[in-house]
């Protein structure tokens, strides 16, 4: 079913954007056009794994393009001061392609921290609200344990927890369903879901056949990143 909203708005833009590669040295793309609005579920096919980083840091601003502009909620993310762009991250919730666990830290506390730093909830609200997501993805409770003592299967699962903490108005979505495809993808759909009929906007980033010739999957617009160029593809 699609979600249906009364007012869109542009939640992030590439406008005539270049990127960078993931150390930031070398052009990856031509001059990229894309807006993603709220309620979208954007699924984008990239030709490597590393695409995916790199695609996603520069929508959250950390990935500086070389030419161009990229607005996050109205605000072009290189013209922001350094704590204004680290304040607007709070509204970002992202599976990272590579985990981005702090080891010495229990995966609560790394499941809490953003929205600790970025929220004036409490941190019982924060607790209730993850372990209900918790459950939600295949989780008896909310992990207590140290990243490096949890399996591959429970981490990914605890990245979706900490990617939907505190209703944020972009999910950046890498790999997320890697390893537990099955397990997951139920649990995951409905929390896309979800956040997009509050007004999130959902970006799911994949190298994978299976996700992207799923046609169950409800993207309002589906991408492929290809030798640089970005083309939308009709279903």
């Amino acid at each position: 079913m699609a979600v249906i909203l009364e007012k869109q708005r542009v939640v992030l833009r590439f406008e005539d954007t270049v990127l960078m590669t993931e150390n930031y040295g070398v052009a990856e793309s031509d001059k990229l056009n894309l807006s993603v609005c709220s309620g979208d579920l954007v699924l984008m096919r990239l030709a490597r794994l590393e695409q995916t980083s790199t695609f996603a840091d520069a929508c959250a601003g950390i990935n500086r393009p070389a030419t161009g502009a990229v607005y996050f909620l109205g605000r072009n993310w290189p013209e922001l001061p350094p704590d204004q762009a680290n304040a607007l991250r709070g509204r970002i919730g992202r599976v990272f392609r590579t985990g981005n666990w702090i080891n010495h830290l229990s995966l609560i506390e790394n499941i809490l921290l953003s929205q600790l730093h970025h929220t004036r909830r409490s941190a019982r609200q924060l607790r209730d609200e993850a372990a209900v997501l918790a459950g939600q993805f295949g989780l008896p409770g909310v992990p207590l344990g140290l990243p490096g003592n949890s399996t591959a299967a429970d981490l990914q699962r605890a990245a979706c927890v900490r990617a939907f903490l505190g209703r944020p108005s972009l999910i950046l979505l890498e790999e997320p369903t890697a390893g537990i495809y099955l397990e997951i993808i139920s649990a995951l759909m409905n929390a896309v879901r979800e956040a997009r009929e509050r007004g999130a906007a959902v970006i799911w980033l994949t190298r994978k056949s299976l996700i992207w010739n799923d046609q169950t999957l409800p993207a309002t617009h589906r991408y492929r990143l290809v030798a640089g160029k970005l083309m939308e593809v009709t279903t």
